[in-house]
């Protein structure tokens, strides 16, 4: 097999994304270099015309990979992806053999299935009901914006709990980073800002704790980014 030349690799991020850390943690896993574009939400920049240029949901991440000729060196496919999930399963079939695997091999279809549930749970049932543009819109009916996230949190947690407390190993599914724990540990750091008890969530905090452990986590931590304010740099 021929493998795929390397691509020049843009991400589209904001330091306290969870989506955005689910694929810097990713890219670092795959050891694929990336120039970041720091997109603040806070001010409002996801809807300005260069994000929506790229992205027409007016979010973030955006993962773009320009791939060179093999001959000539210029750019012969630019692929976007403007969703977190698509982009990490996208970033794996196209560098299987490079990195970690985001997915436990194709010989083990039942812990794949789990991998997917679990990164589902976290990215379907937990991050869109905690997200900045849900809490501004609730926010006018008089809802306590932490206390709104934290109730929301804790009960995908307990769905991923679970189902992780027969999956897992050192990490989430076995003893491999897998997709789960790249969306899991973001989620896991929103959750700690908004009072989450993790002793609540034995396997979860478990497993937490190894990943922080891990070299590409720290790479990918909100306190790391180019566009975090000075008062959160690690």
């Amino acid at each position: 097999m021929t493998p795929t030349p390397s691509p020049r690799v843009t991400l589209y991020t904001y330091f306290r994304s969870s989506c955005s850390a689910r694929l810097r943690i990713a890219l670092a896993l795959k050891s694929l270099p990336y120039t970041s574009v720091h997109i603040n939400l806070l001010k409002g920049e996801q809807t300005g015309p260069e994000n929506k240029a790229v992205n027409p949901s007016a979010t973030v991440p955006t993962l773009i990979l320009e791939f060179p000729s093999t001959e000539t060196g210029s750019t012969t496919k630019t692929v976007t992806i403007t969703q977190s999930l698509a982009a990490l399963e996208y970033i794996e079939e196209t560098f299987p053999t490079q990195g970690a695997s985001l997915l436990p091999p194709t010989s083990n279809p039942e812990e794949r299935a789990i991998v997917r549930t679990l990164s589902s749970i976290i990215s379907c049932d937990v991050q869109p009901v905690t997200n900045l543009r849900i809490l501004k819109r609730v926010a006018p009916f008089g809802v306590d914006r932490a206390a709104w996230s934290k109730d929301l949190i804790e009960d995908g947690f307990a769905a991923y709990e679970a189902i992780a407390e027969g999956s897992a190993g050192i990490f989430s599914v076995g003893d491999t980073i897998s997709m789960a724990d790249v969306c899991l540990i973001p989620a896991v750091w929103g959750a700690e800002r908004v009072g989450v008890d993790l002793a609540k969530f034995p396997t979860i905090k478990r497993v937490a704790e190894a990943l922080e452990r891990e070299a590409t986590v720290r790479e990918g931590h909100w306190t790391t980014q180019g566009d975090t304010p000075d008062e959160f740099k690690a």
